[in-house]
């Protein structure tokens, strides 16, 4: 399906936007602005260092950074030398962290000092105790056979650690022939970026997307009308692949302007609407009902805006769309996984208003859809809903290093079952009904039952642990946790949540746990959960609940 397609790859864009966008502004952030040939040029830069500490063709470069500047340039330094970008979830703690970079078999750790309140070096020393004695160019810990070297990024790193400074200032020894060559012994085929989402198995899985996705976003360019005279803003964290490709890639190869915010900030983002006159966002339902929010406390002149990309389709999100098509711009509903690579369907920017607040997206060039009754597997009629499968030439290639998982998740017909509930109208639109399987989405965020279940279980307070989700008018849903206490134990509500602060990222956090004498149970020993999200269950036991 792409072999009429000419290949790419992701690290050639900065020095062709160069070429073509030149002295055009490329970047904002927090006051400084970069050309697109600054912008290619730091790349450069960045790419050189990496060299220079040892990184070399496919290995794995862990990244732990909120949105910077310094992101941007790795997200295409690692592409440009052959490595492989691996971006860690800035709200990992050290438990999830760990597992990721042990799991990923990166060699390369960067990661920021701090942000705000979250103290990230602390974390690298939980996790690497004694770096201070090892040899900062080439690490050697058991818990991380592949790991050689941390670099650390924002304050001056400790001995065994590398500077971000040092890594640029070792890059200038490297010769542009060196980076010409690396660049051009890069195949296009080759793993680019492996990216990390919570399975139903209870592990994070890392799925590997080469540099084909490129010809995926240049269908969405065309798609949305997106050209240079574009100004997007980029407030949404670099690690989710929405991010990375709507607003990073999207930028790269329109020559669309990106105004890049740290971190999402409903104010600050209405304020940089107003002022950069930005003319496309994206976000899921929170981002959007905070912002509503924020306009009608401060209304701000937002009139710049042409387009808002906001999945849509279930029935919780309807009305949020809706408002934003009075409050900000027409939406662009959508539907994607990070195996599928971002937006597999789209609406278009004629379609009715009903398509793009009801629907999730008409499928992409080069997608082929089906839905069928997941238990026998045949087809299910149009307007009826069923398990989603996709066909398509961005499909993942795999899980890392867990044949297993991709065997079950992608068939021998090159189907992928994405265990979300759908349907496909007579409009030829997909609508996406719900998960079919048990994945919670909170905030935007994936959340494993069996990963949260599991390290509950860690605890010998506990004897069975059931995780669900619970509706939340913010985040649309937050986990709920049922618990049953190990037989004289007291399994202390206080307790629980010191055992996860700090070890799991915070939206893994039950925000309700509820203590029951038992679970209730299929004759075949499954828990069935659709009782304990029923209301007349958990309801009485609200008084114990986690705020």
């Amino acid at each position: 399906m792409s072999e009429w397609f000419e290949k790419q790859k992701l690290g050639d864009l900065p020095a062709l936007a160069a070429r073509r966008w030149g002295e055009r502004e490329a970047l904002y952030f927090k006051g400084r602005r970069w050309t697109y040939q600054q912008f290619d040029a730091e790349v450069d830069r960045v790419a050189r260092g990496l060299i220079a500490i040892g990184v070399k063709p496919n290995e794995h470069v862990a990244l732990w950074m909120v949105n910077q500047p310094e992101w941007l340039f790795l997200m295409y330094a690692t592409a440009k030398i052959g490595a492989v970008l691996v971006p860690l979830n800035t709200r990992y703690r050290t438990t999830d962290v760990a597992y990721t970079v042990k799991q990923s078999e990166s060699a390369t750790w960067i990661s920021m000092a701090s942000s705000g309140p979250i103290n990230y070096l602390a974390m690298l020393r939980e996790n690497l105790p004694d770096i201070s004695g090892q040899d900062k160019a080439n690490l050697d810990y058991d818990e991380f056979p592949a790991l050689r070297r941390v670099v650390l990024f924002g304050t001056e790193p400790e001995p065994g650690m590398l500077a971000w400074d040092q890594l640029l200032n070792a890059g200038d020894k490297v010769t542009e022939t060196l980076l010409n060559a690396r660049a051009e012994a890069v195949d296009a085929d080759d793993t680019v970026i492996i990216c990390y989402t919570s399975g139903t198995t209870g592990h994070p899985k890392g799925v590997m997307h080469s540099h084909i996705i490129i010809r995926n976003q240049i269908d969405r360019i065309n798609r949305f009308g997106i050209t240079f005279q574009d100004v997007i803003i980029n407030n949404l964290p670099m690690f989710h692949l929405y991010d990375y490709s709507e607003s990073a890639l999207t930028a790269m190869l329109s020559g669309a302007r990106q105004v890049m915010m740290e971190s999402f900030d409903a104010d600050k983002t209405l304020n940089l609407i107003e002022a950069e006159r930005a003319t496309i966002i994206h976000g899921f339902d929170t981002h959007y009902k905070d912002l509503f929010d924020c306009q009608i406390r401060a209304e701000r002149d937002v009139s710049s805006l042409r387009l808002c990309t906001f999945p849509s389709g279930m029935e919780s999100s309807i009305a949020i769309s809706r408002q934003t098509q009075t409050a900000f711009a027409p939406t662009i509903s959508g539907w994607g996984m990070t195996e599928t690579w971002t937006f597999a369907a789209s609406s278009f920017t004629d379609s009715t208003y009903e398509q793009r607040t009801e629907a999730s997206g008409f499928p992409m060039p080069g997608f082929e859809y089906r839905v069928i009754d997941p238990t026998t597997g045949e087809d299910m009629p149009i307007g009826k809903q069923g398990e989603l499968l996709v066909r398509s030439y961005t499909i993942t290639k795999g899980y890392y290093n867990k044949p297993e998982e991709t065997a079950k998740a992608i068939d021998d017909s090159g189907w992928f079952h994405t265990g979300d509930t759908a349907l496909i109208r007579a409009d030829g639109h997909l609508r996406f009904i719900g998960r079919f399987k048990d994945m919670l989405k909170v905030g935007g965020e994936n959340v494993s039952p069996a990963e949260v279940e599991a390290y509950l279980l860690q605890m010998p307070e506990i004897d069975q642990a059931a995780v669900v989700g619970y509706p939340d008018a913010r985040l649309a849903e937050v986990p709920a946790a049922y618990i049953v206490p190990a037989e004289g134990m007291n399994a202390n509500i206080d307790a629980v949540k010191a055992h996860c602060i700090g070890k799991i990222a915070s939206y893994k956090i039950p925000r309700h746990i509820f203590t029951v004498a038992n679970l209730p149970m299929t004759p075949t020993g499954k828990v069935q959960k659709h009782k304990l999200r029923a209301e007349e269950f958990c309801l009485p036991r609200m008084g114990q609940s986690l705020h």
